[in-house]
C-alpha cells in the first residue's frame, strides 16, 4: 500500500530513510491519532503502530480489525508524518514504545534484540507462506516479524502512446532509452523513475545478472554488468527524456495520469488508480536487463509486522500477530486487495483472492513471480543509503562507476564485518 497524498508519507519498503536504530536521538510524538481496540476488559493493553497509507479506508480497517479481538485492548498509533522510520526507532527507545510494529525485515534489529522471535507462531503454517517471505525473515533459522502484504513494483506505460509513437515494450536497458527518447514530446517526458532515482537501485543490479549480497553475506554488486548499467543510466539522465521534479514522487501515480511521462516506474498498490484515470489504457512490464547477460527483475517490497522483544507484554503481543496475521484470513485478504493491490504473502489467500485473478493485476502477479526479488534481510539501513549514494554519484553527478563502486565497498563491508565478523 502506498501513500498517494504526498505529504503524509515518506516511500515504498525501497524508497527508505538512512536512519538506523542507533540514529534515534530524541523522542518523536505519536501524536493523538489512535484507535482503540474492543478487547474484553482483560487489563492487558497493547499499542500497535502504523505508518499512515494513503489509500482511503485503510487508517479504518487497521483500527477496525483489532475490535474483534477479545484477549486485550490494542490501541493504534498511526504516523501521519514522512518520517515513520525515525519515529518509530526514537520511539522504542523509550518507555513509549510499541507492543507490535509494522516495518522491514533487517537483520540489526535481531542482533540488537528488538524484535522477538516468531517461529513458535508461523512454524505451523510455514508451508503457506511464499518461501521467500520465510526467507528474507529468518536469522540462524529463527523467524522474525510476519509478512502482511508484498507489492511488487514495475514500470506502468500507456500502450495508446506505445502504439502511436511505433515502438514495443522494453526488453532491455538500451531499448528503454531508446524508446523514452521516441515518447518524450513538448509537452511529456518518455520517463519517470522518481525524484531521486533512488527505487531503482537494486532492480538495476538484478537485472545485471549480480545481486546485492551473496549466500555468504557478502558484496555481489560489484560486476562489470553493474558498471555498464550505471553507465547507461548517466546516459539516460542527461537525454532530456527522463522526468525530474515531478510534484509526487514514483509511489504516487500522479505523474503518468497526469500526463506528465509516457512511463512510470510504481507499484502494484497504484493499479486501482491507474484504471480509474486511464482505464484499459495501461499495462505494466518488469525491469529491463541491463546487459545481455543479465535478467528482467522485479523489486518485492512490502510491511510485516513485528513483536517488540523489549517490551511489557511480549507474549500477548505475539499471541495478537498470530490472531491477526496468521488465524484471520479474511482481513488479510481484506487489507491486501481492498485497498489498493497487493499480493497476500499466505499461498492460500493469493490463490483465492479474486481481484487479483484477471486483467492487470493477474499481469502484476505473472511478472511477481516469475521475476520477484525480495529483500535481504542482511542488506542494512546504512548498505542501502550507501547504494543510493552509489547511485548519485554515478548518474546525477557524472562520477567514476568503478570509484563509486569501491567507496560502496568500504561502507558495506565495513557493516558486513560489524554483523558477521
Amino acid at each position: 500500500m502506498s501513500a498517494l497524498s504526498n505529504n503524509n508519507w515518506s516511500r515504498r519498503s525501497l524508497f527508505r530513510a538512512a536512519a538506523g536504530m542507533a540514529a534515534a536521538g530524541t523522542l518523536a510524538a505519536c501524536g493523538s491519532n489512535n484507535g482503540r481496540g474492543g478487547g474484553s476488559g482483560s487489563g492487558t493493553q497493547l499499542t500497535q503502530m502504523f505508518h499512515a497509507y494513503g489509500e482511503a479506508g485503510v487508517e479504518q480497517a487497521v483500527k477496525r480489525y483489532p475490535t474483534a479481538y477479545k484477549s486485550a485492548d490494542v490501541t493504534t498509533q498511526w504516523i501521519t508524518s514522512s518520517d515513520y522510520e525515525s519515529k518509530l526507532f526514537a520511539t522504542l527507545l523509550t518507555k513509549s514504545a510499541p507492543d507490535v510494529f509494522e516495518f522491514h525485515p533487517q537483520i540489526q534489529m535481531v542482533k540488537s534484540g528488538q524484535v522477538a522471535d516468531l517461529s513458535d507462531i508461523i512454524d505451523p503454517v510455514k508451508d503457506d507462506f511464499n518461501p521467500a517471505d520465510i526467507k528474507s525473515h529468518t536469522v540462524d533459522g529463527k523467524i522474525y516479524g510476519v509478512r502482511m502484504i508484498d507489492d511488487p513494483q514495475f514500470f506502468f506505460y500507456r500502450p495508446s502512446l506505445f502504439e502511436k509513437a511505433g515502438v514495443k515494450v522494453p526488453e532491455t536497458l538500451d531499448e528503454l532509452i531508446e524508446i523514452s527518447a521516441k515518447l518524450t514530446t513538448s509537452k511529456m517526458k518518455g520517463l519517470y523513475l522518481g525524484n531521486d532515482l533512488h527505487a531503482i537501485i537494486s532492480p538495476l543490479i538484478w537485472s545485471a545478472g549480480a545481486d546485492t549480497l551473496d549466500d555468504k553475506n557478502q558484496i555481489a554488486y560489484h560486476t562489470p554488468g553493474v558498471v555498464e548499467g550505471l553507465k547507461k543510466m548517466r546516459k539516460l539522465f542527461t537525454s532530456g527524456d527522463l522526468l525530474l521534479g515531478a510534484p509526487t514522487d514514483y509511489w504516487d501515480p500522479s505523474a503518468l495520469n497526469q500526463g506528465l511521462c509516457a512511463i512510470q516506474f510504481c507499484g502494484m498498490w497504484a493499479m486501482p488508480q491507474f484504471q480509474k484515470a486511464l482505464g484499459d489504457d495501461i499495462g505494466v512490464f518488469p525491469f529491463p536487463k541491463t546487459v545481455d547477460s543479465g535478467k528482467q527483475s522485479v523489486y518485492n517490497g512490502g510491511w510485516s509486522m513485528f513483536v517488540n522483544a523489549k517490551g511489557d507484554n511480549v507474549d500477548a503481543a505475539k499471541e495478537y500477530v498470530k490472531w491477526l496475521w496468521i488465524d484471520q484470513k479474511k482481513d488479510q485478504e481484506d487489507f491486501a486487495t481492498s485497498y489498493g493491490f497487493h499480493i497476500p504473502p499466505r499461498t492460500s489467500i493469493a490463490a483465492s483472492a479474486t481481484k487479483l485473478k484477471s486483467g492487470l493485476p493477474a499481469e502484476g502477479v505473472k511478472l511477481f513471480n516469475e521475476f520477484g526479488h525480495f529483500d535481504n534481510i542482511g542488506w542494512t539501513q546504512a548498505m542501502i543509503q550507501a547504494s543510493w549514494d552509489l547511485l548519485a554519484n554515478c548518474v546525477r553527478k557524472a562520477g567514476d562507476p568503478e570509484k563509486a563502486l569501491d567507496q560502496c565497498d568500504t561502507t558495506v563491508n565495513r557493516e558486513l564485518k560489524k554483523l558477521f565478523g
